[in-house]
This record gives C-alpha cells, sequence and structure tokens, in this order.
C-alpha cells in the first residue's frame, strides 16, 4: 500500500510538473508570437519610412537637376550682360571724349 501511494504521488508530482511546465512554455510561445507581430509591425513601418524617404530623395535629386539647368541660363545670361556692359562703357568714355572735345571747340570759338 505504501508503495502504491509512492508511486501514485510520483506520478501525480510528474504529471503536475508537466501541467506546469505545458502552461509556462505556451506563455513563453504566446510572449515570442506578440513579439514577432509587433517586429513584423515594425517593419512595414520601416519599410514605409524607406520609401517615403526614397521618394522625397528622387524629388530632391529632380529639383536639383532643376536647378542646375536653371544656373546654367543665369551664368549664361550674367556673361551676356557682361558683355553688353562692358560695351556701353566704351561707348560710354567715346561719347564723353567725344563731349569734351566739342566743348575744347566751343571754348576755341568764344
Amino acid at each position: 500500500m505504501f508503495t502504491e501511494w509512492g508511486v501514485l504521488t510520483i506520478i501525480s508530482l510528474i504529471a503536475f510538473y508537466l501541467f506546469v511546465k505545458l502552461f509556462y512554455f505556451k506563455s513563453i510561445t504566446i510572449k515570442e508570437q506578440r513579439g514577432n507581430d509587433m517586429m513584423k509591425i515594425t517593419l512595414r513601418e520601416a519599410e514605409l519610412l524607406v520609401r517615403k524617404y526614397q521618394i522625397q530623395l528622387q524629388r530632391t535629386i529632380g529639383n536639383i537637376d532643376i536647378v542646375t539647368e536653371e544656373l546654367t541660363k543665369v551664368r549664361g545670361e550674367i556673361k551676356g550682360l557682361k558683355q553688353r556692359n562692358s560695351k556701353y562703357r566704351m561707348e560710354s568714355e567715346r561719347l564723353n571724349q567725344k563731349i569734351r572735345d566739342l566743348e575744347s571747340r566751343i571754348d576755341a570759338l568764344l
């Protein structure tokens, strides 16, 4: 009778131990699934952010190309303005010399 009671107690303890382990591992599995789900959500959000910044970068690169074209146009216009400015200065100097010559003639006549 004592041996039966001992065997039954050992079997009951083993069953209780396995039952507790079952729920322990089940709770660990549930926590890991939650962690995996959160990781999947985080990865999706990261992918969305990467796509968003990639689109912004492409737009910026496009804008840089536009700015470069505009700068090239402006540089050409500035060169043209410098050339016209130098022509106008030479013309102005020539006209100033002519005015001085005419003033000297007028002074000579008076």
